[in-house]
Formats: structure tokens, C-alpha cells, sequence
């Protein structure tokens, strides 16, 4: 796996968060399944790293963000303990931006379009709404009542995808000012991500045609 993830960083980054999604469901129930999930958040870290890595955006950065939250996570899945979900969910937030943006500059970078690269348009999507949800985890850790009850990952992860994809269910919501605010943005960055990559693809095909 980590041969391929060298070789396909986003391609593996994206197949990784989408198992994600069906695994998280059975990973929140008891301690075992919350220490597989702290362990399983290790896991795609590393693999955001090796996609920033295999970009023109600065690794150390990366690593800044990345180390201190490693052990975050695994302290977590040692104690079970909630008290540190904040703390790493707020690195791992920003991780997931700056990887997200380290993707986009790599999409950006040339005018030819390789495999990973198209995989890579997946995962910068998917990073973006895994880092939204992370905030919303720092949100709802300053504010217990910013989205009505006490939320937890695989919820708020749900939020932050309706909103990215602008499909907003309704079924949770932002209650508090500064958690409506999050959503804005979110929704504003799914509508510029799209609109970046409608852009590109048209004008790749204008110059191919003169070409």
C-alpha cells in the first residue's frame, strides 16, 4: 500500500476516505471501535502527507501540522479519552486545508492532465469537506450548542458533505452564529471548487483544439 500510495497519492488518499465513510458508522459505538477510529485518522493523515509530499507545496509545513497531531490521535485511542479531540481535530483542520491546497496547486501546475491528477480532483474535494468537518469538531467543542445536540464525527462529517455538495438536507443544522458562518464558507468553497474546475476543463479544450 505505501508502494502504490507513492506512486498514486491520490489515488490511494481518495479510496482511503471513501471506505472511510462506510467504516466510520461502526468505529463510534464502544472503546475499541473509537481507538480504530483515532487509528484509522493516523492512517489517512500519513496518506495527506505523502500527497503533500508529491506536490509543489512545502512537506515541512506538513509535518508541522501533521507530527503533533499523530500523537494526539494515538493518545486518544490509548485512553479514549475526548478531552485531546479538539486539540487534534484543530491541526488535523488545518492539515486538511493546506493539503487541499497543495492538491489544487498540483491540478494547476501544467497543462497535462495524468492519471493521479484526475484522482486527485476527488481527494482535494474530499479533503476539503473532512477539513470543515474537523472545525466543526472545534466548533462544537467551544460551543456545545453550535449545531443543537452534542454531535458526533460521523454527523458532523455528514453535514460538512451536504453542504460542500450544496445538497443540504436540513436533518442537522447550524444553530449558533459562528457554526452558520462555517457552513457559508463551506458552501462558498464547494461552488469556487467547482467552478475552478469547470474553468480548467474548458480551457484545456480551447487550447487543445488550437493546438
Amino acid at each position: 500500500m505505501l508502494r502504490a500510495a507513492r506512486r498514486e497519492p491520490s489515488a490511494i488518499l481518495l479510496a482511503t476516505q471513501l471506505a472511510g465513510v462506510i467504516l466510520y458508522p461502526f468505529m463510534e459505538g464502544n472503546f475499541a471501535g473509537r481507538a480504530l477510529l483515532s487509528v484509522f485518522g493516523v492512517v489517512v493523515l500519513w496518506l495527506v502527507l505523502i500527497a503533500v509530499a508529491h506536490s509543489p507545496a512545502s512537506t515541512s509545513v506538513g509535518l508541522l501540522l501533521g507530527a503533533p497531531a499523530t500523537v494526539l490521535l494515538l493518545v486518544q485511542a490509548a485512553t479514549d479519552s475526548d478531552a485531546l479531540q479538539p486539540y487534534s481535530a484543530a491541526l488535523e483542520a488545518l492539515l486538511y486545508f493546506y493539503a487541499a491546497g497543495a492538491l489544487i496547486a498540483y491540478l494547476l501546475r501544467d497543462h497535462q492532465v495524468t492519471r493521479d491528477e484526475l484522482f486527485a480532483v476527488g481527494a482535494t474535494f474530499t479533503l476539503v469537506a473532512w477539513a470543515f468537518a474537523y472545525a466543526f469538531v472545534v466548533c462544537q467543542a467551544a460551543d456545545a450548542g453550535s449545531f443543537g445536540a452534542p454531535r458526533r464525527w460521523f454527523e458532523l462529517l455528514f453535514l460538512s458533505v451536504t453542504s460542500l455538495t450544496s445538497v443540504g438536507l436540513s436533518d442537522i443544522v447550524p444553530i449558533r452564529a459562528f457554526a452558520r458562518s462555517l457552513i457559508m464558507l463551506e458552501e462558498f468553497a464547494g461552488l469556487a471548487y467547482v467552478a475552478m474546475l469547470v474553468s480548467r476543463v474548458v480551457g484545456l479544450t480551447v487550447m487543445a483544439r488550437r493546438n
